[in-house]
């Protein structure tokens, strides 16, 4: 089968386009994958049906228990006996530990257990009168994972989906919807002077410390990762290669960190963290923690033309934000001598060689013939690797490869090149340096990392790593994959990040229309917010996960509403004169930095006969459903308790530049339909302050800017030129003056907009963080 078929095949049972193009590049897996499809009997097969065939195919080999039993797991598959991940992650936990098909499989794995829609609404009831008086003492603030969870494990094969939207139902009409203190945030308990400690006092302490346990777990830490090994475990995990020495290995592993989890995060310091990185850090950081272990920043800087002092910055400052600190930061550039040693050990036992092949020749590694230096004696790879450490030797024309053929089928993987550049830490010690393949497993190993957490792309190098490790005989790590995150309607890729900063599309790394963690930083998204996003998200195995902005925007707007100051502020100003200003009336008003948290205080905003207001809150023939200022139609000032109506329209060439209005005091029975927002100065003539506000939409049309089928011209071309619109003459409140950069205020009915690095004091800067949900809708109803 040609490849362009075997993508279409693979796409058609389930796989995306990347995905299908990875796995029909490798041909065995391809084939593999193609018997196992026909064997489920496909095609075609249902999307559900071909995940169950590729998560199967992918333990092929690796899994040596699971060979027998292949045939056996397509019919169930076939028959839609197995029909979900759950269940099949629960056939290959009975198989590993020796099940034999028959009675017990279909129990281990729920086949023939049907769940009714009123079993489930039955348990979660119970479960609810269980957790009653918790439930109604905590509301919305209790933790409803808790209640998710007692009954997935009375009804272990209900349809998730169907028991989560049951739950959230019958605490709705428990509860009541949500009120305003619901939404609150919580309030934070006063420190305490600190007491002498007791037996008492400690055991409160280590209380404390498992509910913060409990909370990470529900939140961050669910289904796989709830299964891990425990350290020095490491040969109990699918895939793990035992040899010999593991035994010794795992034995002074243990010794040297004495059981201690530890994680990592390893990024490349070539360009700056998104979003999707949130997720890896959050999961890396947060699963040491739970155990009580801990977790290594390591710069992977082993590409020096492409690493930049300021990604090394940005990668910590990021790091910071989000609310973690790294145990130790470590470079594999410090392990630079180790590598080396251990590539002469490599061509000393026969397992790598100097190589002559241009890149071209090699590219990808794919073709079934073998370099023609594969098998030179090793006392002449040997002097050949010293001469290209010792700058011999021209770029490109030597590399060290390793004889081992990956799991996607490509042979001997680049372990060294040739690179003349200097490095930012060892200077030109070096000019030759280790590749992705070669160093990060042998790192993982340096540091004695327990749990190598990566995305599911790098499954296939999971075989290569434990080799390497073994190869050397060095402590082998377990790697552990899951689901990458990403996020619709915006490029990741750094090299795509560049084009679209050279093009001019963007201004930088932190343009707020970009998704990397600065720009949602500049943006004004909490760190919080994007934690809770992550959290929610989850840790799985599947396929990647791709989600529209509006997922994480939530939970942006979950957060501001109850941190983000009130401000009034109109984007396009219309002056109006109050031609009937009563002698009572206030020269300033107070309002509530929050309408519902009393506790968040109060500011003061000036009042005089100037008023503006926002160019469209005004309309001179009123259109239908409009409920806002016309002619022969008042409306309400905000916080004013009065009504604005116009008695005469100021206009120059044809366009209105003001309104001469009159004020009255709002009644029961003159009671306005809408209110406005107003902006003044404490003298009419002081003008209020001046902003610049800067309103960003979607940088892309498309939500896959990247597939060619949608967008055949490329990316670049996906770009909305509209992206960016800048109100140059805004006017905000007084209490916004002086706030420092970072700050996100409410601008009501328009949005939360956070102060940009651009501002001045004379000359604020303001980026809209998001549009307040559903305004754009709604606003010709305000």
């Amino acid at each position: 089968m040609a490849n362009a078929d075997m993508i279409s095949l693979f796409q058609s049972v389930g796989l995306s386009e990347s995905k299908a193009q990875e796995t029909a590049v490798n041909s065995e897996l391809a084939s593999a994958f193609k018997t196992l499809i026909e064997k489920a009997g496909g095609p075609p097969l249902e999307k559900s049906q071909g995940v169950l065939v590729y998560n199967v195919v992918t333990k092929l080999g690796a899994a040596r228990w699971l060979d027998s039993h292949v045939d056996m797991l397509m019919e169930h598959i076939k028959h839609k006996r197995l029909t979900s991940s759950k269940q099949l992650d629960a056939a290959f936990d009975y198989l590993k530990n020796g099940g034999a098909p028959g009675d017990g499989f279909a129990s281990a794995t729920g086949i023939g257990i049907t769940v009714t829609t009123e079993q489930i609404t039955q348990t979660v009831l119970a479960v609810l009168n269980s957790h009653m008086d918790e439930l109604k003492a905590q509301r919305y603030r209790f933790n409803t994972g808790v209640l998710l969870g007692s009954v997935r494990e009375t009804l272990k094969w209900a349809d998730g989906k169907i028991a989560k939207t049951i739950l959230d139902e019958e605490i709705v009409k428990v509860l009541g919807p949500k009120t305003e203190a619901d939404l609150a945030k919580p309030v934070k308990k006063k420190k305490t002077p600190k007491a002498p400690k007791t037996a008492e006092s400690t055991t409160t302490k280590q209380d404390a410390k498992v509910v913060e346990k409990e909370e990470i777990i529900s939140v961050a830490l669910q289904g796989k990762a709830l299964q891990f090994h425990k350290p020095g475990g490491n040969d109990t995990t699918d895939g793990y290669v035992v040899t010999p020495t593991t035994k010794a290995r795992l034995a002074a592993h243990l010794k040297r960190t004495g059981g201690q989890v530890r994680t990592r995060f390893p990024p490349e310091p070539n360009g700056i963290l998104h979003i999707g990185h949130a997720k890896a850090i959050n999961f890396n950081f947060s699963y040491a923690k739970v155990n009580n272990g801990i977790c290594f920043l390591r710069y992977d800087d082993t590409n020096p033309e492409k690493e930049e002092e300021r990604f090394f910055v940005g990668i910590l400052d990021a790091i910071t934000w989000l609310g973690f600190k790294p145990y130790k930061i470590t470079h594999s550039s410090d392990y630079f001598d180790e590598l080396f040693a251990l590539a002469v050990k490599l061509i000393e036992t026969g397992q790598a060689y100097v190589c002559h092949q241009q890149a071209d020749e090699m590219k990808g590694h794919e073709t079934k013939v073998h370099s023609p230096w594969r098998d030179r004696p090793i006392a002449e790879s040997l002097q050949l690797f010293q001469d290209m450490k010792n700058g011999k030797i021209d770029e490109g024309k030597a590399t060290l490869r390793m004889k081992h053929i990956m799991k996607d089928g490509k042979l001997d993987p680049v372990a060294y090149r040739i690179k003349f550049c200097a490095h930012h830490r060892s200077g030109d010690k070096w000019c030759i340096y280790p590749t992705y393949d070669y160093t990060h497993c042998l790192c993982d190993s340096f540091e004695d990392i327990t749990h190598s957490l990566c995305t599911k792309e790098f499954e296939n190098r999971r075989p290569s790593y434990y080799w390497l490790c073994n190869a050397v005989d060095v402590y082998t790590p377990v790697q552990w994959e899951y689901s990458r995150l990403n996020v619709l309607y915006a490029v990741v890729s750094k090299r795509k990040i560049a084009k679209l900063i050279g093009t001019g599309c963007v201004r930088d790394w932190d343009d707020p229309r970009l998704m990397t963690l600065t720009a949602l930083r500049r943006r004004g998204f909490p760190p919080k917010a994007i934690l809770d996003f992550v959290n929610k998200v989850g840790i799985t195995e599947s396929t990647d996960t791709s989600l529209d902005p509006a997922a994480v925007e939530a939970c942006v707007r979950d957060e501001l509403n109850v941190t983000a100051p009130r401000a009034m502020a109109v984007t396009e100003p219309l002056r109006v004169d109050i031609d009937n200003l009563p002698a009572d009336f206030p020269t300033t008003v107070s309002v509530p930095n929050i309408n519902f948290d009393e506790s968040a205080g109060k500011h003061t905003v000036p009042v005089c006969s100037v008023l503006y207001i926002n160019r469209d809150d005004f309309e001179e023939e009123g259109s239908k459903g409009f409920k806002r200022l016309t002619p022969i139609q008042s409306v309400g000032l905000k916080y004013l308790n009065m009504s604005l109506s116009v008695n005469s329209v100021v206009k120059e060439g044809g366009k209105v530049v003001g309104l001469k209005c009159s004020v009255a005091r709002n009644t029961p029975d003159n009671k306005p339909k809408g209110y406005i927002q107003w902006v003044s100065s404490p003298s009419p003539d002081k003008m209020p302050t001046r902003a610049e506000l800067r309103v960003y939409s979607r940088l892309f049309h498309h939500p896959n800017p990247e597939d060619p089928e949608v967008v055949p011209g490329g990316f670049l071309s996906d770009v909305n030129p509209d992206s960016l619109k800048v109100f140059d003459d805004a006017l905000i409140d007084e209490s916004t003056r002086g706030a420092a950069v970072g700050s996100v205020f409410q601008f009501e009915r328009i949005g939360y907009f956070c102060v940009d690095p651009d501002s001045t004091p004379t000359n604020p800067v303001y980026n809209l963080t998001l549009a307040l949900k559903g305004e754009a809708g709604k606003s010709s109803n305000k």
